[in-house]
């Protein structure tokens, strides 16, 4: 059991049997009376976010959260399919869980997906991913006026702002975290 002294942003609590993660936390102390934790969270199955206040001396159960590592397989009318690479069982998670996500997922790359319940509420990429550029505007000699990137789109349909030097057809790295250009990779 967490009591209020163990809340912080990232935690995963139970609440009315649904699993909710802290996003933003406050540690209040009145001048007098019990201490005042107030936090946002937000659900983990649905995604609404809300508000919540409590006091010390409160206790909250633990999520009951698998992380599992699975490999990606391919996309269908399901969703994205997934594959747990010990006993084959595969899992479907929709465009709308996943959010951003799916822009940065390749055929047979390795992930984490969290479970609960056995049911996929979240995925957990590498943190760099390598992707094709399908297309990135040329480079006109003496435009500088525009700063040094250009908008570029790569192979899953991901849009980002890229150097001027990237062209079509170049493979380049990208940060899942952030969704930024990272360097142009050799091949």
């Amino acid at each position: 059991m967490y009591t209020c002294a163990d809340l912080k942003k990232g935690l995963k609590l139970m609440i009315d049997g649904e699993p909710y993660v802290i996003t933003q936390f406050d540690f209040t102390k009145p001048g007098k009376g019990q201490a005042l934790y107030k936090c946002k969270m937000r659900n983990m199955i649905t995604g609404n976010i809300y508000d919540r206040t409590y006091r010390s001396g409160e206790s909250f159960e633990p999520a009951a959260l698998e992380d599992r590592d699975m490999q990606y397989l391919y996309q269908d009318d399901s969703g994205y399919v997934f594959m747990d690479t010990k006993n084959y069982e595969q899992v479907s998670l929709s465009e709308e869980t996943l959010g951003d996500d799916h822009y940065f997922l390749k055929d047979n790359m390795e992930v984490k997906i969290l479970l609960f319940n056995g049911r996929g509420i979240g995925i957990t990429l590498p943190n760099f991913v390598n992707l094709r550029v399908t297309h990135a505007d040329p480079w006109v000699k003496g435009d500088t006026a525009a700063g040094n990137n250009k908008p570029a789109t790569v192979e899953s349909g991901y849009n980002l702002a890229v150097p001027s030097f990237v062209e079509t057809d170049d493979l380049i790295q990208i940060d899942t975290r952030t969704g930024e250009y990272v360097t142009r990779v050799k091949e």
